[in-house]
């Protein structure tokens, strides 16, 4: 669907955060004199009334019968199209799109493949793969767009001129893609585990969502995580209009202990590549594959690694306060993501802070690996936090391991504090790990809020700790270009 499309019909915008302001900007600077009307909450309203557009209607509820009212409603990412009131608008006929089907049906004039367009997605390693992918094609002289979920809307740089796009897609709006009516030329997807349940309403249903990047949408190439299960399962069902990529298996990229190879060639040692834990390495993998698959020459580029910045809030290191290391891992949202967090600190003697918004994720076998894998310390907190204690109050015994409950990040680092200093500091020294395997909503706006709030107890400068470098578009790593739209 074109932004031209939207003329003379009924539009709503629904959702006033970074992706509504976006999608009004766009609609606006295109359809200067279309009216549209706004769905957000009380507080957004009045920032909304300031604008002064007299072509903008602001309202406050989104009923089922006042979104029925409107032909096309452009959705911001984080409202779920399975709302009850969103369902019966739907069956009434309303179509509801995002800002990346307006931004892919923006490109559907340049053919049937959107080139130079590769969209990263997955339940982890998204943002770091795909800020890989730009890091890279930069360091071969690409002017690269970095953008999509990754902190900056598709929309913003609607006009961009790029020759290559790095975009992260969230499950929220991989759907969106197929909408907008041409083909992602590279697709990745990194790995599935269950996540986002209270927004897509089922685990079945958010693989469904996740994967519509590569069955919907139909890339180009689909390059997919030989090491998940349910992709190997899923790579011969794609339609033959799409070429599958395998990365971590030898025969494409893959990690052999720690060396980086393309099939049988070894290329480099990836220790000194920034990016901590094996598991975040193989992040590297998935860009170069996806590198490759646009064409370029990805060996020669896989060693500018060494000069990747890492990301905020994904097992950041803030330093060390009185002999204790601080490592911030805001992002992880599942215990998935945790237990992957404590492989990278298994050396050190660890006070892990686990617990946040309760979306119903099962914790059981987190519980299980505590039995052997344990750090020195869990504290529990937060909305799920007493059924994560619950579940861990039957292993901590046979772990091994010290358990703590406390009801907010505050507090969990308090009892961190109190656990570390009740025994002598081993020589390998001491972690307090935020690595909280739920999400932030409820005390927090989102990971980033709690990340610096994490750094703020720390004693850590929280506005130094969240900036995420080489957003919007740049021709190398040294020439960054505004991320306007």
């Amino acid at each position: 669907m074109r932004i031209s499309q939207l003329e003379g019909r009924r539009v709503a915008l629904w959702g006033w955060g970074r992706e509504g302001r976006a999608a009004y900007a766009a609609l606006r600077a295109r359809l200067p004199s279309q009216p549209l009307t706004l769905f957000c909450s009380a507080e957004e309203a009045a920032a909304a009334d300031a604008l002064g557009d007299g072509l903008l209607a602001v309202e406050t509820e989104a009923s089922a019968a006042r979104l029925a009212a409107f032909e096309v409603v452009v959705k911001s990412p984080g409202i779920s199209p399975y709302r009850p009131e969103a369902l019966v608008a739907a069956r009434a006929g309303t179509a509801f799109v995002g800002g990346t089907a307006l931004w892919f049906g923006e490109r559907a004039g340049e053919g049937d493949v959107a080139r130079g367009v590769a969209c990263v997605t997955g339940t982890k390693g998204k943002s770091t793969t795909t800020a890989l992918l730009a890091h890279l094609l930069r360091a071969g002289g690409v002017r690269t767009a970095l953008a999509g979920n990754i902190g900056l809307p598709l929309l913003e740089v609607l006009d961009g001129q790029a020759e290559a796009w790095a975009v992260e897609l969230s499950s929220y709006q991989t759907g969106d893609v197929a909408a907008g009516g041409v083909r992602p030329d590279v697709a990745v997807v990194t790995n599935l585990f269950p996540e986002h349940l209270d927004w897509h309403g089922s685990e079945d249903r958010y693989v469904e969502d996740k994967l519509a990047l590569v069955t919907r949408a139909k890339p180009r190439v689909a390059v997919l995580n030989a090491a998940d299960a349910r992709l190997v399962a899923l790579g011969a069902q794609l339609d033959p209009a799409t070429e599958v990529r395998w990365y971590g298996r030898e025969d494409g990229w893959h990690l052999r202990g720690d060396v980086l190879h393309r099939g049988d060639a070894a290329l480099f040692d990836t220790r000194d590549v920034p990016l901590p834990g094996r598991h975040n390495r193989g992040n590297l993998c998935a860009a170069l594959a996806a590198i490759e698959a646009l064409g370029h020459d990805a060996a020669a580029l896989a060693p500018a690694a060494r000069g990747f910045r890492p990301l905020p809030h994904r097992l950041q290191r803030l330093g060390e306060r009185a002999g204790i290391a601080w490592v911030n891992d805001s992002i992880s949202t599942t215990p998935h993501a945790s237990l992957a967090a404590l492989e990278v600190h298994r050396d050190r003697r660890v006070a892990l802070l686990v617990g946040g918004h309760d979306r119903g994720l099962d914790w059981s076998d987190f519980a299980s690996r505590m039995r052997t894998q344990a750090p020195a310390i869990v504290v529990t907190m937060g909305g799920n936090g007493p059924r994560i204690h619950a579940l861990l109050e039957d292993v901590a015994g046979e772990g091994g391991f010290d358990l703590r409950a406390a009801t907010d990040l505050a507090g969990a680092v308090a009892a961190a504090r109190e656990a570390l200093a009740a025994s002598p500091r081993p020589a390998t020294g001491d972690v307090i790990l935020l690595s909280p395997g739920a999400p932030s909503f409820g005390p927090y706006r989102d990971y980033v809020e709690r990340g610096r709030d994490f750094a703020r107890l720390g004693g850590f400068d929280p506005e130094a700790i969240s900036a995420i470098p080489g957003l919007g578009i740049a021709a190398s790593n040294h020439s960054a270009a505004p991320p306007a739209a």
